[in-house]
């Protein structure tokens, strides 16, 4: 019963993040606002029914995200660096997308590095993954957790932004899974987005 109760939390959470994001992406005007407010509700859910692990000390999280965001800004730039000279047109579309969806205001970098950077990961790898290994393998829940994590971002149709999600929640979630620290994680992500949109933006 127990575990009923809490496969249909999980269940209706998800709902409630896919629905919102749809809405998010539908309201250009008020995106930010909107995603900030899914990511916050995220934070709360993961607060009330996940857990967080943080096994390694500061240094080694500090030393292990620098350089695994580091790692994955350059997969992604080598990713798009690819993808562009065999498709000319999906400049285009990515270029399309950043002057959209993009942080384009100091306020927005504050939005993504405290909230919306730490809410992706409470809720993706510190509730969804870590509920999900109840039922299936380590592995097996962060493949399932990197396609729910992907398929967010498949609501705005932009498919390689759906690309990147699984292949950044690929190496998130083993790495949380490897090193037990949900701070690394986190600092891997913030300096996978400082180095996307600010120091070495690809567009």
């Amino acid at each position: 019963m127990e575990k009923s109760k809490q496969f249909a939390g999980l269940l209706l959470s998800l709902i409630f993040i896919y629905v919102m994001l749809y809405i998010t992406f539908e309201e250009i005007k008020i995106f930010w606002y909107l995603y900030t407010f899914t990511l916050l509700v995220g934070i709360a859910v993961a607060i009330i029914y996940g857990k967080f692990k943080d096994e390694v000390p500061t240094w080694q999280y500090l030393l292990f995200g620098i350089g695994y965001g580091t790692i994955l800004y350059g997969i992604v730039r080598l990713g798009d660096f690819l993808i562009t000279k065999l498709n000319g047109t999906t400049e285009k579309t990515i270029t399309s997308f950043l002057e959209t969806y993009g942080p384009n205001n100091i306020w927005h970098y504050l939005l993504l590095i405290f909230i919306i950077v730490i809410g992706e990961e409470l809720f993706w790898r510190g509730y969804v993954q870590q509920y999900l290994k109840k039922w299936v393998s380590p592995k097996a829940a962060v493949l399932i957790t990197s396609i729910l994590f992907a398929l967010s971002v498949a609501i705005s149709g932009f498919w390689l932004g759906v690309l990147m999600a699984f292949i950044a929640g690929l190496v998130w979630g083993f790495l949380y899974e490897w090193k037990k620290s949900l701070p690394l994680i986190i600092v891997s992500h913030v300096v996978f987005i400082l180095l996307l949109f600010m120091i070495l933006p690809i567009r």
